[in-house]
């Protein structure tokens, strides 16, 4: 598979790790409650809530995923490209939110994404490495 081919899927299964990994996150601790730190007993309550949720530890697994393949990107992709591709995440993580948590998600944030989204096809348009290989 060709550098930008490998690079490109790994960044997409990179994003949607995130991305969904965040996600399970939010909905898992959204169904916890609030945290409060008021006593030792109930930090210890929450504690135990948050490793017996099955939706914290469906994120833990993602985000591993998602580190997993960020390490993959760093050996071949240089840094300069593979982090503000990254940003691909700030698209997907607002539709994920609307669609999956329920959330609005205003004007003005959509703004900001259709922003970001340009700037990640900007960087995308070229090659992932700058640098001969050795």
């Amino acid at each position: 598979m060709a550098l930008r081919q490998k690079t490109i899927v790994v960044l997409v299964m990179r994003v949607l790790f995130s991305s969904l990994g965040d996600v399970s996150l939010s909905r898992g601790m959204k169904q916890i409650g609030s945290v409060s730190f008021v006593s030792l007993a109930s930090v210890w309550q929450t504690y135990i809530h948050i490793i017996s949720s099955p939706m914290i530890w469906l994120g833990i697994g993602l985000m591993l995923a998602f580190f997993f393949c960020h390490l993959l990107l760093f050996s071949w992709a240089d840094y300069s490209y593979a982090m503000p591709m990254t940003a691909a995440n700030y698209v997907v993580v607002p539709l994920l939110g609307l669609l999956l948590l329920g959330e609005s998600v205003n004007f003005t944030r959509w703004t900001g994404v259709v922003i970001i989204s340009l700037g990640v096809i900007l960087i995308g348009s070229t090659d992932p490495v700058s640098r001969e290989a050795s």
